[in-house]
């Protein structure tokens, strides 16, 4: 092989290497337990309403933490098991937030706000 070959294949696999090792892209959001929790949700025979709150208020501190933003639909979520909970004041809290940082849901938090009962 020829020397200009083998530099150039030595450069190569050092240049391939060193990508593998770049840092990886920071999430866009912070998930955390977030599916799983609203997957039990959804089954019903999870977590009580409370220990779902609990669970994503921990999540939402350690989004905080690492200064990373929540997934959209989270507070709503949130602000779902608040209403179940009887914590209404809480639950409208979440769905301002949620309209706040994710402008395109305003509608569907007013009309959640407007009818809690359903």
């Amino acid at each position: 092989m020829s020397k200009p070959l083998k530099a150039f294949g030595s450069v190569a696999l050092l240049a391939w290497l060193l990508t593998g090792c770049a840092n990886q892209a920071k999430p866009l959001y912070h998930w955390g337990s977030y599916q799983p929790q609203v997957y039990e949700y959804f089954k019903g025979d999870g977590n009580s309403n409370e220990a779902q709150i609990i669970a994503l208020e921990a999540e939402v501190e350690k989004a905080r933490a690492s200064d990373a933003k929540l997934p959209p639909g989270y507070h709503a979520h949130l602000a779902l098991l608040y209403s179940k909970a009887g914590r209404m004041d809480q639950a409208r809290q979440q769905f301002e937030l949620e309209k706040t940082l994710y402008p395109e849901s305003a509608s569907f938090m007013d009309y959640l706000m407007r009818n809690p009962k359903k």
